[in-house]
């Protein structure tokens, strides 16, 4: 275990980049060995998806400079291309506006404090828009275009760029001084997620502060435990024996809307709250060791109990889960689904399929973990939401396995077929699924390089899964010549018959993710990709009402590739297929989550998070990055403000559809 100094250093974006070996100890073959087989047996040019996928790695277009380099005509997107790079501030394609709509501390209810850096609390916090906001919704109000309730994710806290005076610099090396209750309280308060109304005046985008829907939801709001697994004894404590209430959600990365319209909130690095030792020989010890629980990341089990296994060992298995929200109703109880999984969540993106049950993707956000879906029992009644609300209790659970011949097999996690019985220490379906990487172990699932989000697109029938990137890969192979996969890649699923209910289908490369000028990196973007159009580490997605893809990054750095995180258009369709053009591109330290386009495509919401957080390497700062020594002050440029995680939303200038 990290002393808490050391502990500290790491209080960064470190705990999602999920740095570590990985934590997955089974055989099966990875990703890359799967892909290298395929292509292999089929040539590099063979099949119609694969045709631009296995295309040249090195794009003559793509050495030209974005004044000269002009799109394929074929593309499905028509916007001037940002230029790619690092710098304070963000930019946005010519001809838009990019507006910051909320950031960190700003109100969420009329009463609420102003935001006051120097002098925060819980409670203000509690009334304040959270920390790192990261997955984006909008919901509308009464059908309206220019009216809905906006809702975000929180997912973590960077504490040295959050608080004056905690930070030394050793060595050339950020350390923070050790938590105290308060501080503690408010990285609570700032977790969880927003829902708050907003309204288009005038063109612009701006919050209601009276709006009678608004809410703030934090890692000590009361939930309850529904599914197969609510109840049983492995979630009950001693404060709660009955199994079915926790308070709280953490590191809620992306999430989902519901097709009635509640918020769908998803839990991921859970193990970086819990600290303690289990008491020898305890029976979650090897449940926790597959999760990486405990990692001390933060300090909150020294004031908290519950966060400390030693003390409350059963605590951790009520987080992991895929939490539902009732938005229209502030004063609900949000609801852990346990019937979709306990694992590192990322998204829980759905769609209704053909004969009317949903479809939600599920990545599990390691190295070497699995890609799943989960199939409602009841169907979707667009007539009765109160019909719906408890359609995510009841379903099928299913693990993917991509095959060889480009098939992909979905398996079902249920008590009692296959491996997942007593005889392997599930007795029943609560303990499949309060152990879902294991169950999915003894299937034989794919081991993915990070599977991040997950979007279906309803248009066409097919699926798109974020894989991040994997370093910790070995072996080189054909089809994917990277010994460390550091960039990442994307993968199509084609449902059978575009039925996403189906448990068969096929899967393709879509782009393996770097520079296509570096022949050794391997890249396979279209040869009408730019120089400012090519990315690394594809995290979330989004897919607009005409059915096309867009895709945000996380881990572009200078050290990595020279230019920071943003949100690209990729082309999915025809000639184009693999083309990709930059759009938006956050300052210096930041990501760029939770991209959310309107249905009438007119206004695209992002969340820039934790911007400043780096610039060692960037001329412009060349240093470590904390609160008293920003590398930006973005976005108020402000030198009694901290740099501040926000939601900006993107319009055209003039109004229209964007892109």
């Amino acid at each position: 275990m990290r002393d808490q100094q050391t502990r500290n250093i790491f209080r960064t974006s470190k705990l999602e980049e999920a740095c570590g070996p990985g934590l997955n100890p089974t055989n099966s073959r990875t990703m890359g060995e799967i892909i290298a087989a395929r292509f292999s047996r089929r040539g590099f040019l063979k099949g119609s998806m694969a045709v631009t996928a296995i295309s040249a790695t090195v794009s003559p277009i793509a050495l030209l400079s974005a004044t000269d380099a002009q799109a394929s005509s074929a593309s499905a997107f028509n916007f001037p291309e940002v230029t790619a790079g690092v710098d304070a501030n963000h930019h946005v394609a010519e001809g838009y506006d990019a507006d910051v709509l909320l950031r960190w501390g700003d109100k969420v209810f009329a009463d609420a404090p102003d935001f006051d850096p120097a002098n925060q609390s819980e409670a203000a916090q509690e009334r304040q828009f959270g920390y790192n906001n990261d997955f984006v919704g909008f919901i509308p109000l009464d059908g309206a275009d220019d009216r809905g309730l906006l809702v975000v994710n929180h997912e973590y806290t960077n504490e040295h760029l959050m608080f004056p005076g905690i930070v030394t610099i050793k060595d050339g090396e950020i350390e923070v001084s050790d938590a105290d209750e308060t501080r503690v309280n408010i990285e609570m308060a700032a977790h969880g997620g927003t829902i708050i109304e907003i309204r288009r005046v005038d063109g612009k985008w701006q919050p209601v502060l009276d709006g009678a829907l608004n809410r703030r939801i934090t890692a000590k709001t009361e939930m309850e435990l529904r599914g197969p697994a609510a109840g049983h004894a492995r979630l009950q404590t001693v404060a709660d024996p009955s199994g079915r209430k926790v308070f709280g959600t953490i590191n809620n990365c992306a999430g989902g809307v519901t097709p009635w319209g509640t918020y769908i909130m998803a839990e991921e690095n859970i193990h970086g709250y819990f600290m303690g030792e289990l008491p020898e020989g305890h029976a979650e010890a090897a449940n926790y060791e597959r999760l990486g629980i405990p990692e001390s990341t933060y300090a909150w089990g020294r004031f908290h109990d519950r966060f400390d296994v030693a003390k409350d060992p059963n605590e951790a298995n009520r987080f992991g889960w895929i939490v539902e929200v009732d938005v229209m109703d502030p004063a609900s109880t949000p609801k852990k689904r346990t019937a979709l999984g306990r694992f590192k969540h990322e998204g829980a993106e759905s769609v209704v399929a053909k004969d009317g049950r949903v479809v939600f993707y599920l990545g599990d956000d390691e190295r070497f973990d699995y890609v799943y879906k989960f199939v409602t029992a009841g169907k979707y009644n667009p007539e009765d939401r109160a019909a719906n609300m408890d359609l995510l209790d009841k379903g099928t659970l299913y693990v993917a396995r991509f095959h060889d011949d480009g098939r992909v097999e979905w398996m079902p996690l249920v008590h009692g077929e296959g491996p997942l019985t007593a005889a392997n220490g599930f007795a029943s379906q609560a303990d499949v699924l309060i152990e879902t990487r294991r169950a999915a172990d003894l299937l034989e699932a794919t081991p993915m390089d990070r599977p991040e989000d997950i979007q279906p697109n309803p248009v066409t029938g097919r699926a798109y899964v974020m894989l991040t990137n994997n370093t910790k890969r070995e072996e080189a192979n054909a089809a994917n010549p990277r010994v460390d996969n550091a960039f990442g890649h994307i993968i199509e699923i084609i449902e059978a018959d575009g039925d996403f209910t189906a448990t068969t289908g096929t899967w393709e490369i879509l782009v393996k993710c770097g520079d296509p000028k570096i022949a050794e990196v391997g890249a396979t973007f279209s040869t009408e990709t730019t120089v400012n159009g090519w990315f690394g580490m594809p995290d979330n997605a989004a897919v607009d009402a005409d059915g096309r893809l867009w895709v945000s990054t996380d881990g572009n750095s200078m050290s990595d590739t020279g230019r920071t995180d943003g949100l690209w258009a990729v082309d999915t369709e025809g000639a184009a297929r693999g083309t990709s053009r930059l759009f938006y591109r956050v300052p210096v330290g930041g990501e760029l989550c939770g991209p959310c386009i309107t249905e009438d495509m007119t206004t695209f919401f992002v969340a820039v998070q934790h911007p400043g957080d780096g610039g060692d390497d960037w001329e412009g700062h060349g240093r470590p990055s904390y609160y008293e020594d920003l590398s930006t002050r973005w976005p108020d440029f402000n030198d009694a403000m901290p740099v501040r995680p926000a939601v900006v939303a993107i319009t055209r200038q003039g109004g229209g559809r964007i892109g």
